[in-house]
């Protein structure tokens, strides 16, 4: 246990240690923030305000100040939901440069199992995106609130807490045999520029879902990323969702959930959040079992 804890503290230093690599795997993030603040955040607010006025008694400011507040929330969900993609492959690039540079070799020699030495690297990618993940929650939820947003619950965050640790075991789990395949850090920070533009896109970010063809959108509900965004927006959108569509019928209030990528809908079943967070778990739990099969042969893949 005390080598186990030693070694993730050790890749845990190393990553935030790193000033550049902390931000690159936020860049996904803060290029969110700028096309919401810049292009998509208004054009989402006027789609939702255009629903809106088709219905008279409205009060337009009130509408507007709603569809803001739900547009911030919406975006806010998937922010949590990509971080954990990034800062978990950022923190693999700890493995690769020790790859790289040697010092994975000197970590062979010491009486330390390769299983051992596996689980360190897996588990600080775990333990570092759950702590960007709360802080960003934490940072995310106070601007909300400063906006005008009710303060979430402890129920909800309980909810989201234990969203973002089975997101983030998910991906640490996932990415974890792709690390082994990365043979450079040159080519790991390629793949990780790539993956994390196609995040944005997989879960609907960008785009909303709705808006594509549904051929695009079954392709992207064969992705984790798409669940895991929807299992955020349905937590922290829902007290503003009821607020912007209060007086709405029903139909109304579930096509507009679909098309964002609030609800998911495949083979005519609408997943829950319950549901969302099992998928993560199963994808969580095969790619442990991948990784535990590379490292059955890491002295192979991992040494030169």
């Amino acid at each position: 246990m005390q080598q186990f804890t030693v070694m993730t503290g050790r890749n845990l230093k190393l990553y935030f240690r790193d000033k550049g690599a902390v931000f690159f795997s936020l860049l996904s993030m803060l290029i969110v923030i700028c096309l919401m603040i810049f292009f998509l955040g208004d054009m989402n607010t006027e789609s939702v305000t255009k629903i809106l006025a088709f219905f008279p008694g409205r009060n337009a400011a009130a509408d507007s100040e709603h569809a803001s507040l739900l547009i911030l929330s919406w975006t806010c969900a998937g922010i949590l939901s990509i971080n954990a993609v990034t800062v978990t492959m950022s923190v693999y690039s700890v493995m690769i440069k020790d790859r790289v540079t040697g010092r994975l070799n000197a970590i062979y020699t010491s009486p330390v199992s390769p299983s051992l030495i596996a689980a360190g690297y897996l588990f600080a990618a775990f333990a570092a995106s759950v702590s960007v993940c709360l802080i960003t929650l934490f940072v995310t939820e106070t601007y909300c609130i400063l906006r005008g947003m009710s303060p979430f619950t402890p129920v909800v965050h309980l909810q989201l807490f234990s969203m973002i640790a089975v997101n983030s075991f998910a991906y640490a789990s996932l990415m974890y045999p792709i690390a082994l395949l990365a043979r450079t850090e040159g080519a790991w920070s390629a793949l990780g520029t790539v993956i994390g533009t196609l995040t944005g896109f997989l879960g609907g970010i960008y785009i909303p879902v709705g808006t594509l063809s549904p051929t695009v959108g079954n392709i992207m509900k064969c992705t984790p990323v798409l669940y895991g965004a929807a299992m955020f927006r349905s937590v922290m959108t829902r007290a503003v969702l009821t607020d912007t569509f209060h007086g709405i019928p029903e139909e109304i209030i579930s096509e507009y959930r679909l098309a964002m990528g609030i609800d998911l809908s495949l083979f005519r079943h609408t997943f829950s959040a319950c549901e969302e967070w099992m998928i993560l778990l199963l994808c969580g739990i095969i790619g442990t079992g991948l990784a535990a099969c590379a490292t059955r042969t890491a002295r192979r893949f991992l040494l030169k």
